[in-house]
């Protein structure tokens, strides 16, 4: 029997790139965006590689739309066995230059949005003691950094009420499971349809990802979802190790740095369009795909994923890089104080 998933975020970036990689086993694959362009051109991509899709027009912010989305897709396909929530947008400013309901908005998207998805997916999972939710995450879910308080604090929040939720899963004895996907910097099309203040247009920090090695580590967690989370990219595993190990001195050195490496040196138009309120690919826009402008500059793969695959592994270079970063720190102390008398 064919496997039946769900994918909010689903018309471009991370989202899309997934559905893709859902249906080239031949999963029947749910499509949930706001932007129907983008919709329509993930389900043809979707047909072509052996899935069949289903187009979903809605805004996850809406309790209800995300909840009518989950009854068309069963009574298309039958139960649901994987919900992955992507969907979100974001302002990049300073949190000064965000207005109260922009910041309000990037966080019912962001945010509620995968609450609301988490609902209405253990609403048809729960019955029947069957199903993985994967939620894609952040390293700044784990670190934040300037420019992006919205998104950061949104991300944070995503860290916070999956953890609740999960215990409570197990607390119930439930086969329900709900990894999370810490992603990198990706070369997706946010970039350039984002509500951006800056002066300079924004690009992500590198290193940069394509955005089919996050849809691998999504179907990867769909498949083992037994582990908490799992890390792509280094400058995930770089971030948590770092925030863990000298948070003062990141936060000095983004304070230095975070401004610049966020933008190109090419001048934002103050006057583009940009999607938080409506969507760039509606039925009068045009489909912006899985990838951004980052294509000369993204890694078609991940180390980092390779380990989390290997939980052995991954521990032993974790704990080897902690004990390494430790020792050098403890001698940087020992060298502060000057010599015994």
């Amino acid at each position: 029997m064919k496997e039946t998933v769900v994918i909010t975020g689903a018309s471009a970036g991370v989202g899309r790139a997934t559905a893709l990689a859902f249906a080239a086993r031949g999963a029947n694959v749910a499509l949930v965006a706001r932007g129907r362009t983008g919709l329509e051109a993930a389900a043809r991509e979707v047909e072509a590689a052996g899935g069949r899709a289903l187009v979903l027009p809605a805004d996850v912010a809406d309790h209800r739309q995300v909840e009518a989305a989950a009854i068309a897709a069963v009574e298309a396909f039958g139960g649901i066995d994987v919900w992955v929530n992507v969907a979100f947008t974001s302002v990049f400013a300073p949190f000064t230059d965000i207005a109260a309901e922009e910041f309000e908005r990037v966080t019912r998207v962001a945010y509620l949005g995968f609450v609301n998805g988490t609902r209405a997916a253990l609403a048809r999972m729960l019955p029947r003691d069957h199903g993985t939710i994967v939620q894609v995450g952040s390293a700044l879910g784990v670190r934040s950094i300037p420019l992006q308080s919205a998104y950061c604090g949104a991300k944070h929040a995503i860290n916070g009420f999956t953890s609740s939720v999960r215990v409570e899963l197990m607390h119930r004895g439930s086969s329900v499971r709900i990894p999370v996907v810490q992603l990198p910097a990706v070369n997706t099309p946010q970039f350039s349809w984002v509500l951006s203040r800056l002066p300079r247009r924004p690009q992500p920090v590198p290193p940069i990802y394509q955005p089919e090695v996050a849809a691998r580590a999504v179907l990867y967690a769909a498949d083992h979802p037994g582990r908490k989370q799992y890390y792509v990219g280094a400058s995930t595993v770089a971030t948590i190790m770092a925030e863990k190990l000298a948070p003062g001195l990141l936060d000095r050195y983004l304070a230095r740095t975070g401004y610049d490496s966020q933008q190109t040196d090419e001048p934002e138009d103050p006057h583009r369009d940009h999607n938080l309120w409506q969507p760039l690919d509606g039925t009068a826009g045009h489909d912006h795909g899985a990838h951004g402008s980052f294509d000369e500059n993204a890694h078609p793969r991940s180390r980092q994923l390779w380990l989390s695959h290997h939980p052995l592994s991954f521990a032993a270079l974790t704990t080897s890089a902690l004990l390494g970063a430790a020792a050098l720190r403890a001698r940087r102390r020992g060298g502060s104080r000057g010599p015994r008398r």
